[in-house]
This record gives structure tokens, sequence and C-alpha cells, in this order.
């Protein structure tokens, strides 16, 4: 497994603390506006889905949802709270083929490293379907550090996301920035990005596309 432990370790400790805590959060614009980029009744993938909260939502709209983590303890939550069931893995795990029209990874791909980013972008674009899109929930900025609770975390910028996106094969559809705070309180620029498989494999990087905002 690729992810940090001792962030893994976070999670499977504090999994019904920390799932309380992020199904109170109003994070439910962002999960419709990639359901109106997603056709109603296609199979999505919730990639690092915590709680399953968004799991549970998409499936009440119509989806035929999978959902992955690498945390039991969290797995369990979302199986206990809204009868998800979870397939307990890594982000390398991800071996499907043109198997989505949607995959939502929400603040999930910030807890593994920089280096780690382009092969995970690269499975998510093989994992769609022609025309699919995704969804990333990152935190915005350079470097990488661990928070006050141990967990480990990569920041990005916008246009080093955007490279990364088209060098993976994925087109950029828009994205939005906000302020936000992490789990332990502390104050961030949440990234949201939306962007769309459009070839059939994936090819080396073309000049980036003008970012919608």
């Amino acid at each position: 497994m690729t992810i940090d432990r001792q962030t893994l370790d976070f999670y499977n400790e504090s999994a019904g603390e920390y799932a309380d805590h992020g199904e109170s959060e109003d994070r439910g614009p962002w999960l419709r506006r990639f359901a109106t980029h997603v056709p109603m009744r296609s199979a999505v993938l919730d990639l690092g889905c915590g709680s399953g909260w968004a799991s549970a939502s998409l499936a009440r709209l119509g989806y035929r949802v999978s959902a992955m983590d690498a945390s039991e303890a969290m797995a369990a939550e979302a199986k206990e709270r809204h009868g998800i069931s979870v397939r307990v893995a890594d982000f390398d795990a991800l071996r499907a083929e043109r198997a989505y029209l949607g995959i939502w990874a929400a603040f999930s791909l910030l807890h593994d490293s920089r280096a780690a980013m382009p092969g995970h972008l690269s499975r998510i674009a093989r994992a769609l379907k022609q025309g699919g899109v995704v969804y990333l929930g990152l935190k915005e900025g350079t470097g990488s550090e661990r928070d006050d609770l141990g967990r480990a975390y990569t920041f990005f910028t916008e246009s080093e996301i955007h490279s990364m996106l088209v060098r993976a094969g994925l087109t950029v559809i828009e994205i939005y920035h906000e302020p936000g705070h992490g789990y332990d309180g502390t104050p961030c620029k949440l990234m949201h990005v939306y962007a769309r498989q459009t070839r059939e494999r994936a090819l080396p990087a073309s000049p980036a596309a003008r970012l919608m905002h």
C-alpha cells in the first residue's frame, strides 16, 4: 500500500468521530455539480469514500455506485451508516478499464505523495469511459506537511494539477476555489477540480486548455 501508514492509522483509530464530523459538512453543491456532468444511472466510483456519504447520495440519485477506501474502519462506518459495501484497497488497486462514467475522489488522493499523483491520475483516466468525468477535491498550495493529527498532506497549485491532468489524458472542465479548514481546525484553501476523459488512451502533454472558473 502506498498510502502513508500514519495517516491510515489515524482513520482506522478515529473512524467514528471523523465520520460524524465529515457527514455534518455541506459538500452537497460539489456533488450536485458532479452529477450535472455524469449521465444518470451510469456506473460511478467513490475513490477514497470515507464514511460513504457521497456513495449514498449518488445511489439515491440513481447512479450505480462502487466504493473504495484504504481504511477498514472507515469501510465499516460506510456499511453501518449507509449500507455501502466498500472494497478495502489502496489507490494503486484501481485496475478497472473503461468501467465508469464518473469517479468522485473527494480529498483522498492528497494524502499520497506528489510523485504518486501522476500514476493515480493515469489509472483514473484508464478507468473512465470516454467522456467520463472525475472530481478531485484537493488543498491548494505548495509542498507537503503533516497536520497536528499526524495525517500527511500534499498541496497542489492550479497550474500543477492542470498539467498533471493533461498528461494523464484528461481535459479540465472547470476549477473552483474556496476557503476552508481541516478536521484539526487549520485554515486552508480548497480546490474543486472537474476533468473529462476525452481520449481513448492517455497521450503525452499537449498545450493547456483554457480553464473555466
